[in-house]
């Protein structure tokens, strides 16, 4: 198909977008509208920024030569550092997707998906299910907990609130931690270049990590050997085996360790069941939750994650004046 049925498809889809409509970035997430649509270019504008960036007809062009090249797919991270808006956009048209996983855009048969973002009342509309997570149940007792107490001066604290503060926190660390993990190893996958992808908390970037092992002692010691270095300068003291000699010999702990000792707090045990009754608890009291109080207190929400967006908003990319 030529590319200009393809680009006056693509404007013609445009102008069925709704006014406001929010569309995403695939690499940086950075969030766009449109706020104009011309026949050689048409105009964005990322949030939280006041500047206007026109993209251009001719670099839509260039994208869909490479698109229409491959049978697999375009792969996104060879994009042009301010580039990523326009696989963006061309998603809008109904033969383009991008496949996150694949970190690629290609063409296909069918419908497809977009980059749009559903309007934040077909949001709210969506009902919220509770997952079914530790960290969840967790972290509502946590706030609870906090919520209860004065913990800005903790001296005043009760020896139980304390308990049950440093329990929660305990097992929330370990949850969050867990289900960090799994969170990363699902965005491994979809982070296929070195710069940074933003949500509104924050932003994270694919980096590398460099581990060191010795190879066998042997090994080691023969390479040392031939470079013309004495193994003896890198022969150390093999803890394992001063344990070893310490239990076969009448030599204290003493006389072969530096002995340092310090006191901590150890959570003993956890009363699952207790958690679990104030756990009903709260849901239930969450459940019942109506009128005007529910309606402040979902505006207090509201507000803050406008807040938070505010404070934590990754902004990459040049900026063009219209």
């Amino acid at each position: 198909m030529p590319f200009s049925v393809s680009w006056r498809t693509l404007l013609d889809e445009l102008d069925g977008v709704p006014d406001g409509a929010t569309l995403v970035t695939p690499l940086s997430r950075n969030r766009f509208r449109i706020t104009d649509v011309q026949e050689h270019r048409i105009i964005i504008r990322f949030e939280n920024k006041d500047q206007k960036q026109p993209l251009q007809r001719d670099q839509f062009e260039t994208l869909y030569r490479r698109i229409s090249n491959t049978s697999n797919g375009f792969e996104l991270d060879r994009l042009p550092p301010d580039a990523d808006p326009y696989p963006a956009v061309w998603s809008l048209h109904p033969r383009f997707e991008i496949d996150e996983d694949a970190g690629v855009i290609i063409e296909r048969e069918g419908a497809t998906s977009t980059q749009l973002l559903k309007a934040e009342t077909e949001l709210e509309a969506e009902d919220r299910t509770e997952p079914d997570l530790d960290v969840y149940a967790d972290a509502l007792l946590l706030v609870d907990a906090l919520e209860r107490h004065d913990v800005a001066t903790l001296e005043d604290m009760e020896t139980d609130a304390l308990v049950n503060l440093y329990t929660l926190l305990s097992d929330v660390q370990r949850n969050a931690n867990s289900f960090r993990k799994d969170v990363a190893d699902v965005l491994l996958n979809r982070l296929h270049h070195d710069r940074p992808v933003s949500g509104p908390f924050g932003s994270v970037q694919r980096t590398t990590r460099r581990n060191r092992t010795l190879k066998d002692d042997a090994e080691v010691l023969a390479a040392l050997e031939d470079a013309g270095i004495d193994p003896g300068r890198v022969m150390s003291v093999d803890r394992d085996k001063v344990d070893d000699a310490l239990e076969v010999t009448e030599l204290a702990e003493s006389d072969v360790y530096e002995i340092d000792e310090s006191e901590y707090v150890r959570k003993a045990e956890v009363d699952d069941e207790v958690k679990e009754t104030r756990l009903q608890g709260l849901k239930e009291q969450l459940a019942a939750t109506e009128g005007e109080e529910a309606q402040e207190l979902r505006q207090e929400i509201v507000d803050l994650e406008d807040r938070i967006d505010e404070l934590t908003s990754f902004r990459t990319g040049a900026e063009v004046h219209e």
